[in-house]
Order: structure tokens, then C-alpha cells, then sequence
């Protein structure tokens, strides 16, 4: 059976940068463009685990998303994409810094214009579980398919899981929790658990929570269990897209009936796979 992910697919624009950016001047970079977005990076994680995956998204009718479309196909991902002609096809600038870390700026493109229409009911039928990218939430112009794509899902039976993906980006915490309930698995940074913690219980509006600490680790909470695994030892090249990379490991190992612990495990390994390399996706 399917896992179904739905979020962006485009290009990111890595600048790997070893000085402070100086504003208004040059700053010497590495640049690399890699395929990306949250929704890709997971799927395609996911099916270098060995799993059957599904994205669905909204790509421009332009070279990127040509491009996007080849690279996860040849990766194992079935890319259930939109042809938007419309818009864009996502692109995100990373600034990577000396540290490893990574400043993004994203513009969503044809993501953004998501429709409940995209994911089709056979296409759920077939599948058993859907992973939605908060982002697509946190747009307001996605936010409503988002929703309906979440209902369809649960609707059919579907287990669910979201990540609220930007601490940033989420500026009404309370909202968020009722846009989730119901969902299965939540699957925060610590930061974006502070800031839903801060508004309610988050257990009181999913099944389980699995929070990722970067160096500190990964833990798991229930309402019956609470347990935590360490960060494996790892120099960080690239952050981008640990946490998806993270989602990918986790929701496997969880789908396949794994207990916490081990899904946690199974989680950070990717992860650690993940900021080993530059780019958001498999190597």
C-alpha cells in the first residue's frame, strides 16, 4: 500500500557560504541547485528507504518542474503533479552558513495553488496512510485543501500525520492545533512544540507527538508513553531537510509496526544521513 505525501516540489538554490554575509557587497559562495521542498524531500526519503510513495503537489508548466518531475521519478517517487500554468514551479534560496545551518527563502509558486481535486479518491483508496507538509496549512492559500485532503484521508481510513515545518510561520499556534485535530502523528521541531504547547496540549488534539531535538535527539510522547533516543554523532554539511528526511524514517518504521523507540531510531538515522551531505535529498 501507498504512502501518500502531500507538499512542495521544486528547486533549491543552495549558497554555502563560510563568512558572514556582508548586506549590499559580495559574499563568495558554493552554489548548488538540488531538487527540494518539503513534500520531495520526504517522499523521496521514503522511497529510498524502500517504500511506495505518492506525492502529490502542484508544479509550473516550466523546465523546473520538468526537471523536478524526472529527478524524483528516477528516484522511485510516482509524482502525482498538476501542471499549474498559472505559476512557478516552487523555488527555495538556502544561505547555508560555516555552521551547517540553513536561512531559507521560499516562494511556494504553483504549490501554493493546491486543490482539493489533485488528490484523487482513487488514488486514496489505494494508499494508507498521508503525510501533509505544514506549509501547505500555513499558506492561507492551501490552507483550505489541506483540510479537505486531511478529511479525505480520514475519511478512507487513512492513518495521518502533519509537520508544522516553520516556528516562523506559526503565528497562530491555537489555529493550527484545531487545522490538525484528529491527525494521527505530530511531527515538530522542539521550537514549533513550544509555540503549540504554549497555546494547549497538543495531545489533546492528536494521537502522539514525535519531536525532534537536533543534537539532543528525538523523543516520542503518548498519552501512555514517553521515551527519547540521542542524536548520532554527525558533521553537519547541510541542515536542509533533516527534519523531512527524520519524517521519513519515522513514519516507515511506525507504519510497519515498529515500537516508538525504534521508529525514533529509524527517524534520526536518516536525519543523520540527511545534514551529512549538501542537499535536502538521498545521495
Amino acid at each position: 500500500m501507498t504512502i501518500l505525501v502531500v507538499g512542495d516540489a521544486g528547486l533549491d538554490v543552495i549558497a554555502m557560504h563560510d563568512k558572514a554575509i556582508t548586506y549590499g557587497d559580495d559574499t563568495r559562495a558554493q552554489i548548488r541547485i538540488t531538487t527540494g521542498g518539503a513534500g520531495a524531500n520526504t517522499a523521496s526519503w521514503l522511497a529510498a528507504l524502500g517504500a511506495e510513495v505518492a506525492l502529490v503537489t502542484r508544479v509550473g508548466d516550466d523546465t523546473a518542474g520538468q526537471q523536478v518531475l524526472t529527478e524524483l521519478t528516477m528516484a522511485g517517487v510516482r509524482c502525482v503533479f498538476t501542471v499549474d500554468p498559472n505559476a512557478a514551479t516552487c523555488c527555495v534560496v538556502v544561505l547555508v552558513g560555516p555552521d551547517g545551518q540553513r536561512t531559507m527563502l521560499p516562494d511556494h509558486g504553483a504549490g501554493a495553488l493546491l486543490r482539493p481535486e489533485d488528490l484523487t479518491p482513487e488514488l486514496v483508496r489505494t494508499s494508507r496512510h498521508l503525510h501533509l507538509s505544514g506549509y501547505v496549512l500555513l499558506d492561507p492559500q492551501s490552507r483550505d485543501t489541506g483540510l479537505a485532503m486531511l478529511d479525505m484521508a480520514r475519511d478512507a481510513g487513512l492513518t495521518t500525520s502533519v509537520d508544522p515545518q516553520s516556528a516562523v510561520l506559526l503565528t497562530d499556534p491555537a489555529a493550527f492545533l484545531e487545522w490538525i485535530r484528529g491527525v494521527d502523528l505530530l511531527l515538530p521541531n522542539k521550537d514549533e512544540l513550544s509555540l503549540l504547547s504554549g497555546a494547549h496540549d497538543p495531545l489533546d488534539f492528536v494521537g502522539a507527538i514525535a519531536v525532534t531535538s537536533g543534537a539532543h535527539g528525538a523523543s516520542w510522547v503518548d498519552h501512555v508513553t514517553t521515551v527519547s533516543v540521542p542524536a548520532e554523532q554527525v558533521s553537519c554539511v547541510d541542515s536542509t531537510g533533516g527534519g523531512d528526511a527524520f519524517n521519513a524514517g519515522l513514519l516507515l518504521a511506525w507504519l510497519s509496526g515498529e515500537q516508538p523507540e525504534s521508529a525514533l531510531r529509524s527517524g534520526v538515522g536518516a536525519a543523520t544521513r540527511a545534514v551529512g551531505s549538501v542537499g535536502a535529498t538521498p545521495r
